[in-house]
């Protein structure tokens, strides 16, 4: 008997080896029955072949033989042994033979290494085994299996078969503390505590056939002993903001600049500290005849709270001291005229830099003076930052930003990546709210298997960094992720199929002489939980996203002209930040327009004379009106079919969809 699921069973299919989906009879408003009961036994067997669908092109093979294993929490799909590749992989079309087992051969496939469990005991198969032993050995470990065996500590990492090459990453640790001077052994005073520290490994995967696997280790103290006020008092430490990466690679495409990337070896160990920390020596390099000594460090290390904070200190202070200027706008952003009267560029994101400038010959001598003070590692043009890919034509003087290998990554963490793509972020019929959380004690163990904060959260860092296009769509899931329920899911979904059909979406920066110019729409009473308005907005230079945002209001808005009236005042407050920013960075941009479709709005910024109307607003959302006396902005009447802001705050049909995407150079 073959068995056959589809992507609407797997939604009801609960994690067992029988299942029972039913259907209770519901009544429409005529009080007739719009349901139907529907019950059946799901009982495949563990074990049994099982024949995963794949597309490898017409003339190739349109399935793969497997071995069914289970299911696997929170995805739906089917979890499978691959013989032919040694492989665990989670299929929804699937075509199961309950009747015949497969060969012995093939079973001995199945993985009886030894393979830590979540407990740290290490499960070994019985040495007299048969088939079902082995399927069940597999359930066990399968979950082991699709991540990479690092070692958990210090024991571990001596004790397994790739023992030589952990030692070896370790002793480079070392060497690399020492030559940096870290810490001096010394006797620990009286009254003073040590804090501990532990090993921490990571095997990162290198193209095959090109790069060979990386083995890391990393010495990390445990700062939760770390006492405030003794052993750190400030921890804040700034990272230049994705805005700015966009306005540098704007200027860079106007300009015509070369763009290189650097990278800091072990960062974190350069700040210097200002309070005297005691650490113990660490497990498997305790020196000898010294035991009993401990480390005082002179430098920062990895696990620190203050790490962060003092290596931004050192480098700033480093910056400094060779005439580069810190930016007003972003402390991030440094800057300095070099002989010929260009610019010198440099951003700064923890330990990854992007050094901008016309002369290759100055980004040389940039380099050497950063090489002087700091063990840095040239990655030559930029090519990758942050998850996000830059590629340029510059016959064509056009620089792209896309996130096609983060997008890629992302749809297999969730198991989307054959899923049937969508042409909107979002669909016009999701009305979100907290009263579609879960309900009944089923809802809530449902929902408890379902990855919705990592989904989320996965979401959000491709809104921020090239997608405006996601904007309203995952400001709309992320108001739920204390208590989501099956609609939110589904809406989460939705978006990571919209990103299946929009993997190669990016964003398109070229020369050009206009300035900063806004768009602005709200979207009044959009939350229906607490009845606020959304604002949303979206920057251009020459036509090109930069800047944009989508975020409910802090206050309810009584009227339509009130909640287009305080979006407005948002967005001139980040166009005063980006003009400032182009400013500095020795752009003189025209005066910034800020586009919105309300005509009332509009006459509120100009003049009071509805105060009887707007007394209750809020002080702080009256500052537009100086700013537009002043003449440092300008705010203007746009048609609403030209404002593409309109696709930050609302659902939108395909062709007002991408027409928005037009207006802002996000190109497929």
């Amino acid at each position: 008997m073959q068995v056959r699921r589809d992507r609407e069973t797997l939604d009801s299919l609960s994690y067992s080896t029988t299942k029972q989906r039913c259907r209770t009879n519901e009544q429409n408003d005529h009080g007739e029955s719009s349901m139907y009961v529907v019950k059946c036994q799901l009982t495949e067997i563990f074990g049994c072949p099982a024949y995963a669908h794949v597309d490898n092109g017409r003339l190739e093979p349109r399935s793969i033989k497997c071995v069914f294993l289970g299911y696997k929490a929170g995805v739906k799909g089917y979890k499978l042994w691959c013989p032919e590749n040694r492989k665990v992989v989670i299929s929804r079309d699937v075509v199961f033979d309950e009747t015949a087992m497969l060969p012995t051969y093939l079973l001995k496939t199945l993985p009886i290494k030894k393979i830590k469990s979540k407990n740290r005991r290490v499960i070994k198969p019985l040495k007299k085994y048969a088939e079902v032993d082995l399927v069940a050995y597999a359930l066990n470990v399968a979950e082991d299996i699709d991540a990479n065996l690092e070692p958990s500590n210090y024991s571990e990492a001596i004790s397994c078969e790739d023992s030589e090459k952990w030692m070896f990453a370790m002793q480079e640790e070392m060497e690399s503390l020492h030559k940096n001077k870290t810490w001096d052994l010394v006797k620990l005073p009286k009254g003073k505590k040590t804090i501990h520290c532990k090993w921490v490994f990571k095997k990162k995967e290198g193209t095959p056939g090109v790069e060979e696997p990386r083995y890391k280790a990393r010495l990390v103290a445990k700062c939760y002993s770390q006492i405030p006020g003794v052993d750190f008092t400030d921890v804040f430490s700034p990272v230049m903001k994705h805005s700015s990466i966009r306005a540098l690679l704007d200027i860079v495409a106007m300009h015509d600049l070369e763009l290189e990337q650097l990278d800091v070896k072990t960062v974190f160990l350069h700040g210097e500290f200002e309070e005297d920390i005691y650490m113990q020596q660490s497990e498997g390099f305790t020196v000898s005849k010294k035991e009993d000594y401990i480390c005082l460090l002179k430098k920062s290390l990895y696990g620190l709270k203050q790490s962060p904070r003092q290596w931004y200190k050192r480098f700033d202070s480093f910056m400094t001291s060779h005439d580069f200027k810190s930016s007003s706008f972003d402390s991030c952003v440094y800057f300095k005229k070099s002989n010929d009267g260009s610019f010198v560029y440099l951003l700064l994101y923890v330990d990854d830099m992007l050094i901008a400038v016309k002369d290759k010959g100055e980004i040389r001598k940039v380099k050497a003076q950063l090489n002087e003070e700091f063990e840095m590692k040239d990655l030559g043009p930029a090519k990758k930052l942050l998850g996000m890919e830059i590629l340029r034509d510059r016959k064509a003087s056009k620089l792209y930003l896309i996130q096609m290998g983060y997008i890629e990554k992302v749809l297999c963490r969730f198991n989307m990546q054959s899923a049937k793509p969508f042409s909107t972020p979002l669909a016009a019929y999701f009305r979100l709210s907290s009263a579609l959380s879960p309900q009944s004690d089923d809802e809530i163990k449902y929902m408890s298997h379902v990855p919705y904060s990592n989904a989320v959260g996965s979401l959000i860092y491709a809104m921020v960094c090239s997608h405006p296009d996601l904007s309203y769509a995952v400001s709309a899931v992320s108001r739920y992720m204390a208590n989501p329920g099956k609609e939110h899911w589904k809406a989460v979904q939705w978006i990571l199929r919209y990103l299946r059909g929009t993997t190669d979406v990016c964003i398109q920066f070229g020369r050009t002489e206009d300035g900063v110019i806004g768009y602005v729409d709200a979207d009044f009473a959009g939350d229906l939980d607490r009845r606020r308005s959304l604002t949303g907005y979206v920057f251009t230079i020459g036509g090109c996203a930069i800047s944009w945002k989508a975020t409910l209001q802090t206050t309810v808005a009584l009227s339509t002209t009130e909640a287009e009236y305080m979006a407005i005042t948002e967005a001139c407050k980040e166009a005063i930040w980006l003009k400032g920013l182009f400013s500095e960075l020795n752009e003189d941009l025209q005066i910034s327009t800020v586009f919105c479709d309300s005509q009332s709005a509009i006459f509120l910024t100009k003049d009071q004379m509805f105060h009887e109307r707007t007394k209750h607003i809020d002080v702080r959302y009256h500052f537009v009106r100086d700013i537009t006396a002043r003449g440092d902005i300008v705010v203007s009447k746009i048609s609403t079919h030209g404002n593409p802001a309109n696709m930050m705050t609302k659902s939108l049909p395909i062709t007002k969809f991408e027409h928005c995407l037009n207006l802002v150079d996000v190109h497929c």
